[in-house]
């Protein structure tokens, strides 16, 4: 007989990997059914009867009053006495199903006039009685093929229902894809089209969850509303995407049944994962039920059995990108976190079998909605109430330890005093989960004393959440009484180095991953790469001085591009393609059921400022259709006027976030603020004027993937416009975080010797001063005592050694290199040099007030003053471009082993005009043409201008701003038109590209108006 490849033979599989056996394999040799066996089999499940399910209560009777008659019997007496008793408790079951859903009578059983009904035994815990282990082996798990739950019609079946104790937990719709059906198409349809919902067993809360399962996927749902309803995939992930890897001894999908579905599993996710949010007083129909999916139930379950097989003082590196439900994972890993015992006597942080692991968790985070939410689960899943509390310090985490709270929440700008109270409570165990990914506005733990010391902030080298956290974590602070979990979607080399795992080869691998690969694949966010448009801006730069100086080239490309990139005229032009851009194709499309926003990224404060006016004199222009707000921090001069963030908006700086999520707010305009830890759904479109690579690319281009089902987000309402990056060096940025990241070596510490020796050969200190202010400074003197130790260092820096510039410029830069891989590495080295440790905190306080400022930097200023900026247009390079992403694994390498210093060899010198000649030629791409028959026909196109029989009475004269721009566009048209012989190239860029031609129709209007003045 051929084997069986139909949905049947997929149910019996599952059966008989449950329950030891199948119905196929006891149905008498005369084709008749014969009774299943009564007791357990395969994974410890009894084989359900279909004849035995109560549609009316979602029910398997026979092995509901079977349970509570074996485990309970003293409680059913008390009811006994009625001839109505099994009516009364199943309408009391009803009820409350019907009003809190089934959780809650799982978890707290249910009362019946003076009787109380366990209606599920515990999974015991490590220190668990005997008695609770007992009682965990009496609940009856079974599964029960072709279930007839609906009432009006006998014929619809669900495939397979499995029951605890008699009570509906999962129901299952199979396929088979050797019949040409799937989970995902037809399984799903089967749930939104072909079942009724009104039915008890599939009301929403009756029963945990619904599965659609073929011999490849699983996809699951907690609430079943017809064509609405939205499965998610729980698919383990395969080559870092979607799916499930080959299963070399059955189906892809057997997971679901062999781990998923085995009792202890079943137990612990109905008693540590599933719960409903809202307030107690919500109505049922308006709550969400939480059910994980398979990497949150995966990493928290690999996480505990790690952490009781190898106590304290552990590292974990999670890469979970975007999209995950990280704040989930951390909760749920931190509650069960506190009940995680060891496996075994004798393990690091010495504690005895019978006692947690972790006296408390740390929960490291900047995400607002986080603490609520670990409040909020911890009440669903402990009888143990107040357990939960926030610590901004030392003296809060003492405090709160003493009062028995067993997770602490903080920020990640107050970690490093927390690192310190945890070294303090040497005799206390902790695990301390980061949730690094989110923005802070912190800085390092010495930055409160940098501005004692009269160092402002900016002095500091920008650090990101990474750094915050390595940075906190020195090598003395590190001892065996915590274990790190630190979740990150785009973790950088340092990163790896201190909480991956390490491989026999010496490399360095996440813990667990979830790809950003996996999470585009399953939908839970889109690509934002799908639609990329770049654009080339091409200038022209005319002297306005007759000499021409020397300047080094690179520098000075450099400079001349920051100068035309800032100029007011250059904002202004791309202020219009982006608004043109937005109202046309976003606004006026209606995006997102016309809801949809965007967020312009500008290189800094001062170009924000600029772009937020130049947005809002476009939407005074236009009637104010929509509003803009702008995101920055502390204030900022832009032409001798002061700015800051909540004059420009309106309302306080904190109500930034919120008040941009109101419908009136379309566009946020940022610098730095905002590019992480932002979650909007309802972005959709981002301009970007900035340099972006690395994880801040990552980072800032992914605000626009939150999905948002509710509005009909699509990968194809994502658009992004870039002014300044190519697609390749986005492609560069995204490469090394789409699937999995690792570390190919450690890095070499040893260059902390060498880097040692140098900068103490140039004489900027002596040792003596070193350790006189380490001593001072962390016996917490006042920062007056400090003062007078940097400034002698900076005396000689400056002046009493006479320094080249060259030799200045290769101190600090080693000085910076040391700093940076102590301050990483520190708590990673398995051994203690106290002068390394003595010299990064001098270094800290030293390389702030060490100002390198050549003579050409002077000069690289002035060639600012000796350039004017004649013409600024874009060219459209990249229009809607997919950027598609290698989805091998990549490898970072660790940092630079080898001292950094000064560029040597000679630089190229050019005279000015031959610099702008090359800077024009090579940004200035538009045409052919020279730049002097650009100019030539700029002119002569400007003249055409003003001959127009339009021009006086149509522009010149107009009052109306609007119909001036509306007037002004057409006469260029028609003067385009009418010219498109004498200029064909011109003529057929403008035509086709939309940017080039508003870049040209800006320039147009500000030539005609100087030369008609």
């Amino acid at each position: 007989m051929p084997s069986q490849t139909n949905e049947q033979a997929l149910e019996s599989a599952i059966e008989k990997s449950l329950t030891g056996m199948s119905r196929e394999e006891i149905t008498a040799d005369d084709g008749s059914a014969q009774e299943p066996p009564s007791g357990y089999g395969g994974s410890g499940f009894m084989m359900g009867n279909a004849g035995d399910f109560n549609a009316r209560y979602a029910i398997d009777e026979v092995r509901f009053w079977d349970f509570l008659h074996q485990t309970q019997k003293d409680e059913l007496e008390k009811l006994q006495r009625s001839s109505d008793w099994k009516l009364k408790i199943l309408e009391r079951y009803d009820r409350m199903v019907r009003k809190y859903g089934i959780l809650r009578i799982l978890k707290k059983g249910l009362e019946v006039e003076d009787a109380h009904f366990t209606l599920l035994y515990q999974l015991p815990l490590a220190s668990s009685s005997e008695l609770v282990k007992q009682n965990f082996e009496t609940n009856q798990f079974s599964v029960t093929r072709q279930v007839q739950y609906n009432q009006d019609n006998a014929r619809e079946e669900i495939d397979m229902v499995v029951f605890i104790n008699g009570i509906a937990i999962a129901t299952l719709e199979l396929k088979n894809a050797w019949t040409h059906q799937t989970a995902k198409v037809h399984g799903i349809k089967q749930y939104k089209y072909e079942r009724d919902i009104k039915q008890p067993l599939l009301n929403f809360g009756r029963c945990i969850v619904h599965f659609a399962v073929d011999t490849d996927g699983v996809y699951m749902t907690t609430r079943l509303n017809g064509g609405k309803t939205f499965f998610l995939p729980f698919n383990q992930g395969n080559n870092n995407g979607k799916g499930n890897p080959v299963n070399p001894f059955g189906h892809r999908s057997a997971y679901l049944w062999q781990e998923v579905f085995t009792k202890e599993s079943l137990a612990n996710i109905i008693q540590h994962f599933t719960r409903f949010d809202g307030k107690p007083n919500d109505p049922l129909s308006s709550k969400t039920l939480y059910f994980p999916r398979y990497h949150q139930m995966d990493v928290v379950r690999r996480l505990l059995k790690d952490a009781s097989t190898k106590g304290v003082g552990q590292t974990y590196l999670i890469q979970h990108s975007a999209g995950s439900g990280k704040s989930n994972s951390i909760t749920w890993a931190a509650y069960q976190l506190i009940e995680t015992y060891p496996e075994r006597d004798g393990l690091p942080g010495g504690k005895p079998m019978d006692q947690p692991l972790f006296d408390s968790v740390i929960v490291v985070t900047d995400r607002r909605l986080l603490d609520k939410q670990l409040r909020e689960n911890i009440k669903e899943f402990s009888e143990v109430k107040n357990i939960v509390a926030p610590a901004f310090s030392s003296k809060d985490l003492k405090e709160s330890l003493e009062q028995g709270k067993k997770i602490i929440i903080t920020t990640i700008q107050k970690f490093p005093f927390i690192i310190d109270g945890i070294a303090d409570l040497s005799n206390r165990t902790f695990a301390v989960i980061i949730d690094e990914a989110h923005s802070s506005q912190g800085g390092t733990a010495a930055s409160n004393m940098n501005q004692a010391m009269g160092m402002s902030q900016s002095d500091e080298e920008e650090e990101d959440e990474q750094d915050k956290i390595l940075r906190a974590m020195q090598a003395r602070k590190m001892k065996g009484n915590a274990s790190y979990l630190a979740f990150t979607a785009t973790p950088k080399n340092a990163t790896l180095e201190r909480f991956g795992v390490k491989q026999e080869n010496g490399s360095f691998k996440p813990f667990h991953l979830y790809s950003m690969k996996q999470a585009i694949e399953e939908g839970f966010i889109l690509d934002v790469l799908a639609n990329y448009t770049t654009y080339r801006s091409y200038y022209e730069i005319e002297k306005s001085i007759e000499d021409n100086p020397l300047f080094d080239t690179v520098k000075a490309q450099k400079k001349l591009k920051a100068y035309v990139e800032r100029d007011k005229r250059t904002i202004a032009t791309k202020a219009e393609i982006m608004m043109e851009h937005f109202i046309s194709r976003v606004i006026n499309t209606k995006k997102l059921k016309g809801q949809a926003k965007g967020m312009v990224i500008t290189q800094s404060i001062e170009s924000a400022i600029r772009y937020y006016k130049a947005i809002q004199q476009i939407l005074d222009s236009k009637g104010h259709p929509f509003k803009v707000a702008i995101a920055f921090s502390g204030k900022k001069m832009v032409d001798g006027i002061e700015y800051t963030e909540a004059e420009l908006n309106g309302f306080a700086e904190k109500d930034t976030r919120d008040k941009f999520a109101e419908d009136e707010y379309r566009l946020l305009v940022v610098a730095n603020k905002y590019l992480t830890g932002f979650d909007q759904p309802k972005l959709c479109t981002m301009y970007v004027d900035k340099k972006l690579q690395g994880v801040l690319a990552v980072q800032a281009l992914s605000r626009l993937n939150r999905a948002a089902d509710k509005l009909g987000k699509k990968t194809e309402d994502l658009f992004i416009l870039d002014f300044f990056n190519s697609t390749e060096d986005i492609k560069a940025a995204f490469d090394p975080f789409y699937t999995a990241t690792s570390l190919s070596k450690a890095t070499d510490v040893g260059v902390l010797h060498e880097l040692k020796g140098v900068l103490g050969d140039v004489g900027v200190y002596e040792w003596a001063e070193v350790e006189d202010f380490v001593s001072r400074y962390f016996q917490g003197v006042d920062a007056q005592q400090l003062s007078p130790i940097i400034e002698v260092a900076v005396e000689r820096f400056d002046k009493e050694l006479n320094l080249e510039d060259e030799q200045k410029i290769d101190f600090k830069i080693k000085a910076k290199q040391f700093v940076k891989i102590y301050g990483q590495m520190a708590s990673i080295i398995p051994y203690e040099v106290l002068d390394w440790e003595k010299l990064f905190w001098f270094l800290k306080f030293l390389i702030p007030k060490l100002i390198v400022k050549t003579k050409e930097d002077q000069q690289m200023d002035d060639i600012l003053e000796s350039v004017d900026l004649s013409t600024y247009g874009l060219e459209r390079t990249r229009l809607n471009h997919a950027i598609g992403l290698d989805d091998r694994e990549s490898e970072l390498d660790p940092q630079n082993a080898n001292p950094r210093g000064a560029h040597g060899g000679d630089e190229e010198k050019d005279e000015l005009a031959e610099i702008i000649r090359t800077f024009n030629e090579r940004w200035f791409q538009g045409w052919e043409a020279t730049p002097e028959d650009q100019r030539v026909k700029f002119v002569q196109i400007s003249k055409h201008i003003q001959a127009h029989p339009d021009f006086e009475s149509k522009y010149m004269n107009n009052p109306d701003t609007q119909n001036r721009d509306i007037a002004f566009d057409k006469i260029l048209r028609d003067v385009l038109a009418q010219q498109r012989k004498q200029e064909l190239e011109l003529y057929k860029l403008s035509a086709k590209d939309e940017g080039f031609y508003r870049a040209l129709l800006d320039t147009m209007k500000r030539l005609t108006i100087r030369k008609g003045l």
